[in-house]
């Protein structure tokens, strides 16, 4: 279902894609898929588009009027359409990246 989302976004021009596995942080939901468009009627046309696309029925939708982050909920993936002055500001690949593994100390 994500890798079907990034394909989906792609063929509506959203740019800079990723898919962050979240199964091992959160019950939530398994993946989040980011992605940014350059104008909120572009955040509108992909949203439309992912969700005449996606085969599982959509959850929750959120921001699709202001067009600038546009939630969609379809459960186990959650697509989050940014321009890219709020994906800056919320920086969600920081957010939820996960934990760097402890480093032992070194020895001087």
């Amino acid at each position: 279902m994500a890798d079907l989302a990034v394909r989906t976004a792609q063929e509506k021009k959203a740019r800079d894609i990723i898919v962050l596995d979240l199964r091992p942080s959160t019950l939530v939901c398994d993946y989040f898929v980011i992605c940014t468009v350059t104008t909120p009627l572009q955040g509108r046309a992909v949203a439309d588009y992912l969700e005449e696309e996606l085969p599982e029925r959509l959850r929750h939708r959120e921001g699709y009027r202001e067009g600038r982050w546009i939630l969609l909920d379809y459960g186990s993936v959650v697509i989050h359409v940014f321009r890219e002055e709020e994906r800056r500001f919320y920086d969600l690949e920081r957010l939820w990246a996960p934990p760097e593994r402890e480093r032992p100390a070194q020895m001087e």
